[in-house]
């Protein structure tokens, strides 16, 4: 089988899909190889490195396109890209299929066999293929660093001739991986941390991180599946507001890291919250491609909100290219040793993590979730 990695074309991108550490690895495993090139230039990796790794350097997507078994993409394809893409033609990427069904019946249509790297389930042999966590986790470490840098204050208490400053205080909305290494982070970075979710599993990992765990009591939680938390009822939300009414108003830093797969992420911080924060606090919003758990976010911008600076962050991996390229990379490296024997597609492909993310394969919607959304039922 010949992979071929691309150049991401999206502004601002700076990840490669794979890096030649593993294209060495898997070259060892009768994987072929073509990287369109300065395809790393990004995460300052040279077309020479690929080359000693074993890759073909080709000039174009197309070129990739025309000779490579299956491309492996950081982003979701273009529409141009999957109108050149083969049938029989394998595509690794995360896809996002709920939310994206004109994206599935183009795929379909091309007959690619589409891998949606965000629908791999959230099991334990699934881990080390989980590249939404690998990002995650790289998203929440730059939420704190990001924040710190922003605040106009200290993060950690400090012992001065003059007296004593204060330690920063940090409120974390969301328990996942972005949040955890966000609470970890600012913890690490001195500030005191709160932290709330709406899945109370959490509490004992927020405190082991050295962080107040805060929750809304005394009404039901609705519970999600595969990790993710689910969309709560509206008594819930009431008590939610209240809660996060008290708490943003004596924060320096928030980071929301909430989100709800196949829907728009949940509004968390309103107006009337930021209109109660101290002038100089910072929001960092890191759903604010999903719609943004903040109001008035912009995606992609920082804003001064009531004197409050609020940082709608997009694609914040891809400013740690180095280290999120090289996760992504692994990432992939263990799925497709998982899905495939002697460096071709295994025959079955019913098992458990290839019928969570194979989404389409012989012009055919094969998920049967995915299915149901884009034939419209």
């Amino acid at each position: 089988m010949k992979i071929g990695i691309p150049k991401e074309r999206s502004p601002g991108e700076r990840r490669v899909a794979m890096v030649p550490e593993t294209v060495k690895r898997l070259a060892a495993k009768k994987f072929g190889f073509a990287v369109q090139a300065g395809a790393g230039e990004g995460s300052f990796i040279p077309d020479s490195d690929y080359g000693a790794a074993g890759a073909e350097i080709l000039p174009s997507f197309e070129d990739l396109a025309a000779s490579c078994d299956a491309l492996v993409k950081v982003l979701k394809p273009e529409p141009e890209e999957i109108g050149k893409l083969r049938e029989g033609t394998a595509l690794l990427s995360p896809l996002y299929p709920l939310s994206q069904p004109d994206l599935v019946r183009a795929l379909a249509g091309r007959k690619v066999m589409a891998i949606a790297l965000d629908m791999i389930p959230r099991t334990t042999l699934a881990q080390a293929m989980d590249v939404l966590s690998s990002q995650a986790n790289i998203a929440g470490y730059w939420s704190a660093v990001a924040a710190a840098a922003r605040l106009p204050r200290f993060f950690p208490m400090l012992m001065t001739a003059a007296g004593t400053i204060t330690p920063a205080r940090v409120f974390v909305m969301g328990a996942g991986v972005a949040g955890l290494q966000a609470i970890g982070t600012a913890r690490r970075l001195g500030a005191v941390v709160e932290a709330t979710d709406v899945r109370p599993e959490c509490k004992e990992e927020v405190e082991s991180l050295g962080a107040k765990f805060v929750m809304v009591t005394g009404v039901e939680v609705k519970a999600g599946q595969g990790g993710y938390a689910a969309e709560q009822g509206e008594e819930f939300r009431k008590r939610q507001a209240e809660l996060v009414a008290q708490h943003l108003a004596k924060a320096d830093v928030v980071i929301t890291t909430a989100l709800v797969p196949g829907r728009r992420a949940p509004l968390l911080v309103t107006d009337a919250h930021l209109r109660s924060m101290r002038p100089g606090s910072v929001v960092m919003d890191l759903a604010a491609e999903q719609g943004g758990n903040v109001e008035g976010c912009r995606p992609g911008q920082e804003t001064v909100l009531h004197g409050v600076t609020v940082v709608g962050a997009v694609c914040v991996p891809s400013r740690l290219p180095v280290h999120a390229s090289q996760s992504f990379s692994r990432n992939v490296e263990k799925l497709l040793l998982h899905l495939t024997a002697e460096g071709a597609w295994k025959g079955d492909l019913n098992e458990e993590i290839a019928r969570g993310c194979i989404i389409t394969r012989g012009g055919e919607v094969v998920h049967q979730r995915v299915k149901e959304i884009a034939d419209g039922r």
